[in-house]
Protein backbone atom coordinates (compact mmCIF):
# COMPACT_ATOMS: atom_id res chain seq x y z
CA UNK A 1 0.00 0.00 0.00
CA UNK A 2 1.29 3.51 -0.53
CA UNK A 3 0.30 6.71 0.17
CA UNK A 4 -0.66 8.87 -2.79
CA UNK A 5 -2.39 11.61 -1.05
CA UNK A 6 -2.35 13.73 2.22
CA UNK A 7 -4.40 15.94 3.55
CA UNK A 8 -3.24 17.77 6.50
CA UNK A 9 -6.05 20.95 5.87
CA UNK A 10 -6.28 23.19 9.33
CA UNK A 11 -3.64 21.82 11.09
CA UNK A 12 -1.74 25.40 11.88
CA UNK A 13 1.11 23.01 10.63
CA UNK A 14 2.96 26.65 10.22
CA UNK A 15 5.94 27.24 8.42
CA UNK A 16 7.99 24.26 10.65
CA UNK A 17 5.81 22.20 9.74
CA UNK A 18 6.09 22.78 6.13
CA UNK A 19 9.61 22.54 6.12
CA UNK A 20 9.23 18.32 7.87
CA UNK A 21 6.71 18.25 5.23
CA UNK A 22 9.16 19.46 2.64
CA UNK A 23 12.15 17.36 3.64
CA UNK A 24 9.71 14.55 3.16
CA UNK A 25 8.91 15.25 0.35
CA UNK A 26 12.05 15.29 -1.56
CA UNK A 27 12.35 11.78 -0.57
CA UNK A 28 9.18 10.75 -1.89
CA UNK A 29 8.63 8.75 -4.88
CA UNK A 30 4.33 7.96 -4.39
CA UNK A 31 2.51 11.05 -3.12
CA UNK A 32 0.85 12.70 -5.77
CA UNK A 33 -1.39 15.37 -3.84
CA UNK A 34 -0.91 17.40 -0.90
CA UNK A 35 -3.78 19.61 1.01
CA UNK A 36 -2.61 22.43 2.89
CA UNK A 37 -5.62 24.67 3.17
CA UNK A 38 -5.59 26.94 6.14
CA UNK A 39 -2.39 26.00 8.33
CA UNK A 40 -0.23 29.39 8.63
CA UNK A 41 2.59 28.70 6.25
CA UNK A 42 4.26 31.80 4.94
CA UNK A 43 6.97 33.00 2.91
CA UNK A 44 9.48 30.39 4.89
CA UNK A 45 7.30 27.85 4.34
CA UNK A 46 6.49 28.20 1.28
CA UNK A 47 10.26 27.90 0.30
CA UNK A 48 10.54 25.19 1.73
CA UNK A 49 8.18 23.51 -0.10
CA UNK A 50 9.69 25.26 -3.34
CA UNK A 51 12.55 23.70 -2.63
CA UNK A 52 11.42 20.25 -2.12
CA UNK A 53 9.56 20.85 -5.19
CA UNK A 54 12.73 21.12 -6.96
CA UNK A 55 13.39 17.65 -6.07
CA UNK A 56 9.97 15.77 -6.23
CA UNK A 57 9.00 14.54 -9.54
CA UNK A 58 5.78 12.83 -8.46
CA UNK A 59 3.20 15.68 -6.98
CA UNK A 60 0.83 16.99 -9.24
CA UNK A 61 -1.47 19.04 -7.20
CA UNK A 62 -0.59 21.18 -3.92
CA UNK A 63 -3.11 22.94 -1.98
CA UNK A 64 -1.79 26.02 -0.14
CA UNK A 65 -5.01 28.11 0.11
CA UNK A 66 -5.89 30.45 3.02
CA UNK A 67 -1.97 30.14 4.27
CA UNK A 68 -0.02 33.46 4.72
CA UNK A 69 1.97 33.30 1.81
CA UNK A 70 2.84 36.95 0.74
CA UNK A 71 5.03 37.90 -2.44
CA UNK A 72 8.34 36.64 -1.48
CA UNK A 73 7.19 33.03 -0.90
CA UNK A 74 5.24 33.14 -4.36
CA UNK A 75 8.67 33.76 -5.59
CA UNK A 76 10.16 31.06 -4.35
CA UNK A 77 7.12 28.97 -5.56
CA UNK A 78 7.74 30.47 -8.85
CA UNK A 79 11.28 29.55 -9.19
CA UNK A 80 10.75 26.42 -8.10
CA UNK A 81 8.04 25.70 -11.35
CA UNK A 82 11.27 26.64 -13.45
CA UNK A 83 12.67 22.92 -12.48
CA UNK A 84 9.41 20.84 -11.95
CA UNK A 85 7.24 20.20 -14.17
CA UNK A 86 5.10 17.70 -13.10
CA UNK A 87 3.24 19.39 -10.69
CA UNK A 88 -0.13 20.80 -12.53
CA UNK A 89 -2.30 22.35 -10.34
CA UNK A 90 -1.21 25.07 -7.45
CA UNK A 91 -3.72 26.53 -5.34
CA UNK A 92 -2.84 30.09 -4.28
CA UNK A 93 -6.13 31.41 -3.20
CA UNK A 94 -6.98 33.51 -0.13
CA UNK A 95 -3.38 34.24 0.70
CA UNK A 96 -1.57 37.71 0.73
CA UNK A 97 -0.03 37.56 -2.47
CA UNK A 98 0.16 41.21 -4.41
CA UNK A 99 1.34 42.23 -7.78
CA UNK A 100 4.58 41.65 -7.59
CA UNK A 101 4.31 37.64 -6.47
CA UNK A 102 1.39 37.17 -9.11
CA UNK A 103 3.51 38.54 -11.98
CA UNK A 104 6.37 36.48 -10.77
CA UNK A 105 4.12 33.45 -10.88
CA UNK A 106 3.03 34.58 -14.54
CA UNK A 107 6.31 34.54 -15.31
CA UNK A 108 6.96 30.87 -14.09
CA UNK A 109 3.71 29.42 -17.01
CA UNK A 110 6.82 29.86 -19.51
CA UNK A 111 8.63 27.26 -17.82
CA UNK A 112 5.25 24.87 -16.69
CA UNK A 113 2.11 25.60 -17.78
CA UNK A 114 0.67 24.77 -14.36
CA UNK A 115 -2.72 25.95 -13.62
CA UNK A 116 -2.59 28.69 -10.95
CA UNK A 117 -5.94 28.93 -8.81
CA UNK A 118 -5.70 32.28 -7.23
CA UNK A 119 -8.19 34.72 -6.07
Amino acid sequence: MTLNELDLEYNQIGDVGAQHLADALQQNATLTTLYLKNNEVEDAGAEHLADALQHNRTLTTLDLEENEIGDVGAQHLANALRHNKRLTTLNLSINQIGDVGAQHLADALQYNPVIFILS
